[in-house]
């Protein structure tokens, strides 16, 4: 392959270098475009256009393929857990015992959130949406952390990761909290990470919370699936807030808005509306299907296919085997699940579905397990949260490294050209 790309404009012609990324991704490097010749790329929604170079996560669409370092999702949902992957895509190397032990007790040096705080979720009404507490509370974080992050100094940086880490799941545990009517948890210093996510939800000041070696499992998978995917809307909301020297919290509360979209992070919360949907018309899945596969028909299948993968989600591999698990093991008779699974079933066998590739995706099956497990869908978004918090972190501290400069895209206008001034008696 040659080494450059060459571009004509009019009588003028350039070469411009071209990348080749480890794994052989290739990218023209138009960083001299406009300085050569006068012109930019317009690229809306940025889909042929890379931002970074990044050594955080690999993902090939095309073949069913997402690495966090240079590992497959695969081996690490088989063989680590949530922490050590977040290690591992924060730090770059999975930990030694050392190393997660001192990160895991480290973490739990900033556990605690000032109580000041509880002002703050005391003032939002029971009904709002708990990603917009999330994002609020998030970004409050800064008033209460106001240290400035020297990102040329190591220390300084991991103590910010371990904060990060420690309150983040405090605080996005208390929207549900909120919701629910419930007192707030703290963080139980004795137990491990995931485990402190289902007690700081789930535990009731009425009796003991004994966790479900089951459902431990299957959230811990799905913070795993969830931790980074490359260049998303959020992650790029991360790194451009970020750009601008930004903080770590507010860059993060940043990317919780960014989630927040039906498009984005919104995804898991739209499944179970459609399942809802279809349960309030009768629950007829085979119904749903056919006006799916009809072109003249409004309707969307819902979490199948991905915008990302043409092939399959391998994360939907995975989790699949977990939601099986957690269904059987809480023995859960919910209508709404069962249309889920007769849906699964039909779309798997049917030609259509087959020919395109519309299989289940991860969001599919991480929304039949926070059903099962009794959490109301609003707060889906703020699971894919917690998963993916790692992965903000991650690149907002390479964005920091690297030295990146602020982002700044270009536009073409198409308003109108220089015109007179109006005097309000001719208008």
């Amino acid at each position: 392959m040659s080494k450059t790309a060459t571009i004509a404009i009019d009588d003028k012609t350039i070469d411009l270098p071209v990348i080749v990324g480890t794994e052989n991704e290739v990218a023209i490097d138009i960083e001299k475009l406009r300085a050569l010749t006068g012109a930019i790329t317009l690229d809306p929604g940025y889909k042929n256009s890379g931002s970074c170079k990044s050594a955080i996560t690999f993902l090939d669409g095309e073949e069913g393929i997402l690495r966090y370092r240079g590992y497959s999702i695969e081996d690490l949902a088989e063989k680590s857990n949530f922490l050590e992957v977040a290690y591992l895509v924060i730090f770059g190397e999975l930990p030694t015992a050392q190393q997660i032990s001192k990160f895991e007790n480290d973490i739990r040096k900033y556990t605690l959130v000032n109580e000041e705080m509880k002002g703050i979720i005391d003032g939002f009404p029971k009904h709002a949406h708990p990603m917009g507490i999330l994002a609020s509370l998030t970004c409050a974080l800064t008033a209460f952390n106001p240290k400035v992050v020297d990102a040329d100094k190591e220390s300084d940086m991991y103590e910010a990761v371990c904060k990060i880490m420690g309150k983040f799941l405090v605080v996005a545990t208390w929207t549900y909290r909120k919701i629910n009517g419930y007192p707030l948890n703290y963080y139980d210093n004795t137990l491990p990470y995931v485990d402190n996510f289902l007690q700081l939800m789930f535990k009731l000041p009425t009796g003991p919370y004994k966790v479900n070696p089951v459902v431990l499992n299957a959230i811990d998978k799905l913070f795993i699936l969830h931790a980074d995917h490359e260049q998303n809307c959020s992650t790029s909301t991360v790194r451009m807030v970020g750009s601008s020297h930004a903080g770590l919290f507010a860059s993060i509360s940043a990317g919780v808005s960014a989630l927040w979209g039906p498009l984005h992070g919104g995804a898991n919360q739209a499944v179970l509306e459609m399942l809802e949907e279809i349960q309030k018309d009768g629950g007829d899945a085979n119904k749903y299907l056919a006006k799916a596969k009809d072109k003249n028909d409004p309707f969307r299948l819902m979490g199948f296919g991905h915008r990302v993968y043409k092939n399959f989600d391998p994360r939907a591999r995975i989790i699949k085997k977990a939601a099986d698990e957690v269904l059987a093991e809480l023995g859960v008779n919910d209508p709404i699940l069962k249309i889920a699974k007769d849906l699964e079933e039909m779309a798997l066998k049917d030609e259509y579905f087959v020919a395109r590739n519309l299989y289940p995706n991860v969001d599919f099956y991480s929304g039949i397990i926070y059903r099962a497990l009794g959490i109301p869908t609003e707060m889906f978004t703020v699971m894919f949260a917690i998963g993916r918090l790692p992965g903000w972190v991650a690149q907002w501290k390479e964005m920091r490294e690297n030295k990146e400069p602020i982002g700044r895209p270009r536009q073409v206008y198409v308003g109108e050209p220089l015109r007179p001034f109006k005097e309000m008696s001719n208008r």
